[in-house]
């Protein structure tokens, strides 16, 4: 599979653009696609976009640099000798949408599968094996990326986000979810926590501290 992130000036893929796309081959991690593009004309551009990714208008209008065409006609060229095209990462429907409204534009004939791997949905189903009730927010699933993170035992991911930094980090915390391994060297220094989250860590305190207390009052009778 491909573990892929894109960084975009908003989060509309019809009115706004793609500036950057990060990819790794999950079975080969060595074969990396890194680029990023100049904006198409007449694209929306969201401050808050920018402030996440870091970029600035004079880099995402640079002249200098690919155009939206060539980014992704770059992109079909290097998935193509990949066997096993299908799309994984976090919130992952947001790249795919994106790629696929991108290419449409530029008249390429590409269009990524429907089917995908969802970071999110892994860890989630990971906890309920567990027996571990995932975190909600507004009653829904509350498993950002920061959480998931830090469940597989990863460092918060370097502000700002990079494309290809998010596709790291991602290829890595799957790494760790599904073969229980480190991928990238730079990570070895950080244990993987699967089994000793901070979730289960509470657990283990706790019951812990009901022991001792158990037998402080087992104690307290036979004297």
């Amino acid at each position: 599979m491909i573990v892929l992130d894109i960084e975009t000036t908003g989060t509309d893929p019809r009115l706004h653009s793609i500036v950057e796309v990060g990819a790794i081959d999950f079975d080969r991690p060595g074969n990396v696609f890194d680029a990023r593009c100049r904006i198409w004309e007449g694209a929306e551009i969201d401050p808050k976009a920018l402030e996440i990714n870091g970029l600035t208008l004079k880099e995402i209008q640079d002249q200098a640099i690919l155009t939206q065409i060539d980014l992704i006609s770059g992109f079909m060229n290097w998935i193509e000798n990949i066997e096993d095209k299908t799309i994984a990462g976090q919130n992952v429907d947001f790249d795919i949408d994106f790629l696929n409204e991108s290419s449409a534009r530029c008249g390429l004939n590409f269009r990524l599968g429907k089917r995908k791997v969802d970071q999110h949905s892994i860890v989630y189903a990971h906890l309920l094996k567990r027996n571990i009730k995932p975190q909600l927010k507004d009653g829904f699933s509350g498993l950002n990326s920061e959480f998931i993170m830090k469940y597989v035992g990863l460092p918060p991911e370097p502000k700002p986000h990079r494309a290809i930094n998010g596709a790291r980090y991602e290829a890595e915390a799957l790494s760790r979810l599904i073969y229980g391994r480190v991928m990238f060297e730079e990570f070895a220094g950080y244990a993987i926590i699967l089994n000793c989250t901070l979730i289960s860590v509470t657990l283990c305190v706790l019951c812990v501290s009901v022991s001792l207390r158990v037998l402080s009052v087992s104690v307290v009778k036979k004297n």
